[in-house]
């Protein structure tokens, strides 16, 4: 009998060790971002809900993969989760960079819609990929920086504007500016010796980076709010029970819910940074307006044809709503 008794409970123990999940989460921002943050709490509400039948562990920095890689670390199997920026992948499939076509999304409302309109599309590629995406979050929007004023489109003209990939090598050359290709780091030794008088980046780069040491004026057009998306191997996904699978989307609802606030609050808060610091923050000219919504036309045009039926049903979603 005590045999019995024996066997019943080494099963039962062996049942609840196989019931137990550990997923590592790869991401390539680092510890002190918001976007980290979030992904930690979420982590820890998974564990909480599931009383700790799923443990997942944010690796961040690029400690488990580089930022390029961990898509396809997630694709196959590599890792069981993780974070990337969706626009990031546009290479690949146009479609992955919809929140990126310049100047279409201009406000967190808009991008939210955008988001809405571009998920469905979104998340059956990567469902055909193995993966099931849990959760977005936008970064704070992309807006102009420049050392002098920029009363009209005209004053781009014989600039040098910043680049970083070929939307804003684009944007620079539609503008009439020279486009002049600088990372982030080497920004403000660029603006300091003249090697760039005007650039598109977030307003949390701008405070993080000091660049109001070098830039005194600052124009909130939010060009585009790049998207970061948080996925898990649906392999990963299917192995759970019901009420554990639940738990981690009722998770991921609420950090996407969570992580949108905290962008929002990262731009205020790095805006209130750049004013204390003596820049000036004014909204664009009509003018300046005007030929960044006919850069968005043209972009958008240009992306519609390289993204055929499933990018004209994101747009025409997007403009419904």
């Amino acid at each position: 009998m005590k045999s019995i008794i024996f066997g019943l409970g080494a099963i039962a123990l062996a049942a609840g060790v196989s019931a137990q999940s550990k997923w590592d989460l790869a991401s390539g921002y680092s510890s002190n971002t918001f976007q980290t943050k979030n992904l930690e709490q979420f982590a820890a509400d998974v564990k909480a809900a599931t009383g700790g039948k799923l443990e997942i562990t944010v690796h961040s920095g690029a400690s488990l993969f580089k930022q390029p890689e961990i898509k396809r670390a997630v694709q196959t199997g590599m890792a069981p989760a993780g974070e990337f920026i969706i626009s990031g992948m546009a290479n690949e499939n146009p479609l992955f960079g919809a929140d990126s076509i310049p100047f279409v999304a201009t406000s967190y409302d808009e991008a939210k819609k955008l988001y809405e309109a571009a998920k469905p599309v979104q998340a059956k590629v990567l469902s055909a990929q193995g993966m099931k995406m849990l959760f977005s979050v936008p970064w704070p929007g992309q807006s102009l920086y420049s050392v002098k004023p920029i009363n009209s489109a005209d004053d781009f003209k014989g600039t040098k504007m910043r680049a970083y990939n070929p939307a804003t090598t684009k944007i620079a050359q539609m503008l009439g500016a020279s486009p002049v290709t600088i990372q982030l780091p080497e920004l403000g030794q660029a603006l300091a010796t003249g090697a760039a008088n005007n650039f598109l980046t977030s307003s949390a780069s701008g405070a993080d980076g000091k660049l109001y040491e070098q830039v005194k004026y600052f124009y909130p057009v939010n060009g585009w709010l790049p998207r970061n998306v948080t996925v898990v191997s649906q392999k990963a996904f299917d192995s759970l029970d019901k009420a554990t699978q639940d738990a981690v989307l009722k998770a991921a609802a609420d950090a996407e819910a969570r992580g949108w606030k905290m962008s929002q609050k990262v731009d205020e808060d790095s805006i209130k940074i750049l004013k204390d610091n003596g820049v000036t923050v004014a909204p664009p000219s009509d003018s300046v307006k005007a030929a960044l919504k006919k850069i968005g036309d043209t972009m958008t045009e240009e992306w519609l044809a390289s993204t055929g039926a499933d990018g004209k049903a994101i747009i025409d979603a997007y403009r419904k709503k």
